[in-house]
């Protein structure tokens, strides 16, 4: 008698059970932990501005948690790859600005979330974006990074000042995890950040609240006003400053994604959930990070569980958002930035080293490095896209030739 085979459905779904580990869980929960506490402030103030209710204002965590959730998860599983999707931060921030100025209520602005979505879609969908990305030399876009990412690991160090203990239990932590088991260093240094802030008393746990999170339907209204104050800015600055630096990421951590079309599913994602509050979705950059480095897991195949992970959490913020809002908030701020400070230290030095490593790149990627790090942001566009834009044109006017002196030949 011969063995039965098994279905190939089957042995798929047993060879991604075997990809799960705890780093990459971990990973994943850090992720969340970063990319929720360091903006969602941000997003609710952007929220109020625009004249919403409590109950909408809690429907935008429904919608940007499936529609983060979802774009991360499924993609992630399909491909067997770290996908990482997130809200615009320096989008809701415009919001933020504009809302507050532009006296506009909640139905232009879900009208100008959907213009916006056409915008992302035909981005997409064309190839343009990518393309455009194309011609970044890779020393560039590890500068930009590196530059992205710096930030974080200066905030954790800042920590030291107002909360010198936590601080060093988890850099203590996180040194002699890297020494004896640096799978798991992160993981040593989230458990030894939340032991500690329990132990003396700097955990929150009175912001907790269980509730469900419920739906709510805004019915759009358009307008030239807030397609151009709106609208506009909110695609521009997705793009420029979420999108650009998030496929830096990609491209930096040696991934080869399907861009355009992941670009396009953001943006039908979006298109779908606008009308409940979703803004604007794009590519990860910071919590992709922290996902696609060897911290997740060492082998870069089965990195993909902690973006899932992430994926995961993310829906439970869309089904219970003011409670896992709360549970995040739990947490102190020092505890935050520094484990998302050390969790990207090594990425931050693989940036930098792909950025520094050709002498012919070096100092144009040494100027996009420093202007993307100093948080320039001009015409309401953040330093991400000015950090590119100075390092090409220093490398311009270091290597360009004019086409006569090319073919001339040299003198004798």
């Amino acid at each position: 008698m011969g063995t039965a085979r098994r279905p190939a459905g089957s042995r798929l779904s047993q060879s991604r059970l075997g990809d799960i580990s705890l780093s990459a869980v971990t990973a994943g929960f850090v992720a969340v932990l970063v990319g929720f506490t360091s903006s969602v402030a941000i997003v609710f103030q952007a929220a109020q501005s625009l004249g919403a209710t409590p109950a909408q204002a809690a429907s935008w965590m429904w919608a940007l948690g499936w529609g983060m959730g979802l774009a991360t998860l499924l993609p992630s599983l399909w491909l067997r790859k770290p996908v990482m999707i997130a809200w615009s931060t320096p989008g809701a921030a415009v919001l933020a600005i504009a809302g507050a100025g532009g006296g506009f209520g909640m139905p232009e602005a879900t009208g100008a979330f959907i213009v916006c979505a056409l915008l992302i879609i035909a981005a997409g969908a064309t190839g343009s974006f990518e393309r455009v990305m194309d011609r970044i030399p890779m020393p560039l876009a590890g500068a930009l990074l590196a530059g992205v990412l710096a930030r974080f690991g200066l905030d954790a160090f800042s920590a030291l000042q107002s909360s010198l203990g936590l601080v060093l239990a988890m850099l203590a932590a996180y040194l002699l995890g890297r020494r004896a088991w640096p799978r798991y260093a992160v993981v040593g240094v989230l458990a030894t950040g939340i032991g500690y802030a329990a132990a003396s008393g700097q955990l929150r746990p009175a912001a907790l609240q269980w509730a469900l999170t419920k739906p709510v339907l805004t019915v759009p209204e358009f307008s030239w006003r807030a397609t151009v104050s709106l609208a506009l800015p909110l695609f521009i600055v997705t793009m420029a400053s979420q999108n650009l630096p998030g496929v830096a990421a990609i491209r930096a951590a040696g991934y080869r994604l399907p861009i355009s079309r992941l670009i396009t599913l953001t943006g039908v994602a979006t298109l779908v959930l606008a009308p409940f509050g979703a803004f604007a979705l794009n590519f990860a950059a910071i919590t992709a990070a922290i996902c696609m480095g060897r911290e997740a897991h060492a082998d870069p195949d089965r990195r993909w569980v902690a973006a899932a992970a992430c994926g995961a959490i993310y829906c439970a913020i869309g089904v219970y958002g003011a409670a896992v809002a709360g549970l995040l908030a739990a947490f102190p701020r020092e505890l935050v930035v520094a484990v998302a400070g050390l969790a990207l230290l090594g990425t931050i030095g693989g940036g930098l080293a792909a950025a520094l490593q050709d002498e012919a790149y070096r100092e144009a990627a040494l100027v996009t490095f420093l202007v993307t790090l100093s948080g320039l942001s001009l015409g309401g566009v953040g330093s991400a896209l000015w950090g590119v834009v100075a390092g090409a044109l220093t490398l311009f006017v270091q290597q360009w030739r004019p086409r006569f002196a090319k073919r001339r030949g040299p003198s004798p």
